[in-house]
């Protein structure tokens, strides 16, 4: 199956429209055995997903190897791959488990922004991977989500070692795509203002229950033709879950005014016969910026709930009553 393919910037990569989060496959660890994952993967494929996102903080790497398993035994020329640096890959005794990861991969993380790293990561990641080389490179988390009161250091590391560096790759042609990969838009921004990015993965921020985006970062991503891969686009489950124990934002348990917010979104939703999820999917691709969302799926039925998700037929009237009600803007 084919699907709808959408560039990446002015860089000539182009993605599929609907991509391949691929945190869980890392992140949940022994939750699901390898064979389970090369499922997912060839499923996805199946579908006609032929971007996939990863990092060496999923899993510890896990993310990466379970990745590589599958794609190394595809066409090169027929995917696009993103995964992303900061991050070292370090062992234990030299870094810090991230405690969100259920892996058991024995390693832990050491941030680092520096030049020299960005090699180093890329050539751990590539090793991972049993792949030739990188499509998007991505600097990952330099934002004030990540780090709070550090951040100000954190960017000028960034500022002053890897994106610059990242730079230099694009043009010699080692990676095709630069960019971060963040959780908040002021950063990129700031990116935009001070380097020359091709794409954005922003994760949770422009949703159907978010768009703070939409006031500065997506007018002049369009200005500067700059693309936006939107990660997280159920929030982390709260436009997934009907039922609230099993519902998280930003991987914590859901801010009553949220919680609400998003049950005044579904009520719009099943009033027009339309399955939230759905609505969280589509609402973001019809924004101009937007190349492509990437939902994480761990389970093989998430494959073909997304595949069918993506195909219903969305009436306009849901749009412009959402934006009437104050629940969602439109453009």
């Amino acid at each position: 199956m084919a699907l709808e393919t959408r560039k990446i910037g002015r860089s000539g990569v182009e993605v599929t429209a609907w991509g391949m989060g691929c945190a869980p496959l890392g992140g949940v660890g022994d939750r699901i055995t390898n064979d389970s994952s090369d499922a997912i993967l060839n499923a996805a494929w199946d579908c006609g997903i032929r971007y996939f996102d990863t990092a060496p903080l999923y899993g510890h790497g896990l993310s990466e190897k379970r990745v590589g398993r599958i794609l190394s035994t595809k066409p090169r020329n027929e995917f696009v791959l993103s995964t992303k640096i900061g991050r070292l890959l370090v062992p234990e005794k030299e870094g810090e488990r991230h405690e969100g990861m259920r892996d058991s991969e024995g390693l832990a993380i050491r941030y680092d922004y520096s030049s020299d790293a960005v090699i180093k990561s890329i050539e751990s990641s590539l090793k991972r991977l049993n792949l030739d080389r990188i499509d998007i490179l991505l600097c990952h988390d330099i934002d004030s989500w990540t780090h709070g009161d550090e951040q100000p250091g954190i960017y000028e590391a960034a500022a002053n070692g890897a994106l610059p560096a990242m730079h230099r790759m694009r043009e010699e042609g080692l990676v095709r795509a630069i960019g971060l990969g963040v959780n908040e838009s002021a950063v990129c921004v700031r990116v935009m203002q001070e380097f020359e990015p091709d794409c954005f993965l922003l994760a949770g921020r422009f949703t159907l229950l978010e768009q703070e985006p939409l006031d500065r970062m997506l007018p002049m991503c369009l200005d500067r033709n700059i693309s936006i891969i939107v990660g997280g686009p159920y929030n982390s489950g709260l436009l997934a879950n009907a039922e609230r124990h099993r519902a998280t934002y930003d991987y914590k348990p859901v801010p009553d005014e949220l919680w609400d917010k998003a049950q005044q979104i579904r009520r719009v939703c099943d009033s027009h016969g339309v399955d939230m999820r759905a609505a969280a999917l589509q609402y973001v691709l019809r924004h101009d910026a937007i190349a492509s969302v990437i939902p994480g799926m761990w389970a093989l039925d998430e494959v073909s709930q997304n595949e069918a998700l993506l195909n219903v037929e969305i009436p306009p009237s849901l749009w412009t009553d959402l934006a009437s009600e104050g629940l969602a803007r439109s453009w």
